[in-house]
């Protein structure tokens, strides 16, 4: 019976591997007769494991999907990426997703080799996550969408706005974009006859699939970068933009993709475009990037920046004698970062 069973998870580990086996390829591998290789496929079967059978010479046995979802084999990285996948979700926006990744997280764990256990305690330990502060996305919504946009249907739903109005929607969904933070629905807005960027979690009822509609061409052909543009600078009354005397990765590595966009113009040189309502963060922002700049647009900017120069230029000026600005003689001064 042991040796049975050792057989049955090496044949279902060489299904899960390989698209097709024939069934002279699984004996050889297996060094079993092809009649034992008939009969263990059968005993999968059994088991719940959809495994199909093509006829002929060139014929085989391929794993398929089935109603149900048999236990699976995972080799260790195999492993080890689900657990560190589940512990990253069960922090994530997605509403009641987080309580299930913990579940399935806890069965992993229970399972898992002690080599591979230390070894995930260890990454999980090191590593900790800052909450969100999204609003939830209900997971039954997500999946309606993406049905419809698998099946090219329209969708209705009662949306929120920014503001705190509520209306219907209707339209036809093209995409989904997870930007860390937030899910967004890029769609054509039927009412307004134009390309909309929805968050998903302003959705406030579920997303009923309506008629079948003919896709037409995309607003851009990246459409996660269609969303950022849009998050990043639509809704906002400036945008900015500037030239960073910096390589694009050192300012890719401070600017996350939900605050701006950032464009190489050479080794040595970052285009920013970010929109912001009002110009005091844009200024603090780009200051504490501690990187050489120039603006580009808008002029308001500019002069905002010119004056915020004049008034800290005054401030450090009346300091005192001390270079720092900060008399020796205050108790309690800050001392410098070690």
């Amino acid at each position: 019976m042991i040796q049975t069973s050792a057989r049955l998870l090496q044949l279902l580990s060489l299904l899960q591997v390989r698209r097709e086996w024939t069934g002279p390829a699984l004996a050889e591998r297996m060094q079993v007769t092809e009649r034992t290789v008939r009969r263990d496929i059968g005993k999968l079967r059994s088991l719940g494991y959809p495994i199909q059978a093509s006829p002929g010479v060139a014929g085989g046995y391929q794993l398929g999907s089935g109603a149900q979802l048999p236990p699976l084999l995972l080799d260790d990285n195999e492993a080890l990426a689900v657990a560190l996948g589940l512990s990253s979700v069960a922090a994530g926006p997605v509403a009641g997703i987080g309580e299930a990744s913990v579940r399935a997280l806890a069965k992993l764990e229970q399972v898992l080799p002690s080599r591979l256990r230390t070894r995930f305690s260890t990454l999980r330990n090191a590593v900790t996550t800052l909450a969100s502060d999204a609003a939830p996305v209900d997971p039954l919504f997500l999946t309606a969408v993406s049905t419809a946009i698998a099946d090219r249907r329209q969708v209705s739903f009662d949306y929120t706005k920014a503001d705190g109005g509520a209306g219907r929607r209707l339209v036809e969904p093209y995409r989904l974009v997870d930007t860390g933070r937030r899910w967004y629905l890029v769609a054509w807005d039927c009412d307004r006859a134009d390309w909309r960027t929805f968050r998903a979690d302003r959705l406030a009822s579920m997303p009923a699939e309506r008629k079948k509609y003919v896709p037409r061409p995309l607003p851009a052909p990246d459409l996660a970068a269609y969303v950022q543009r849009s998050v990043t600078r639509s809704p906002y009354r400036y945008e900015v933009v500037v030239r960073l005397h910096a390589p694009l990765h050192d300012v890719a590595a401070l600017v996350g993709p939900h605050v701006a966009t950032l464009t190489a113009e050479g080794p040595d040189r970052t285009i920013l475009r970010a929109g912001w309502d009002r110009l005091e963060a844009p200024a603090a922002h780009l200051a504490g990037l501690d990187m050489d700049f120039e603006i580009l647009a808008p002029a308001e900017f500019a002069q905002h920046v010119s004056r915020l120069a004049e008034r800290l230029g005054k401030a450090a000026g009346g300091g005192g004698p001390a270079s720092d600005g900060i008399p020796d003689d205050v108790p309690g001064s800050p001392a410098a970062p070690q």
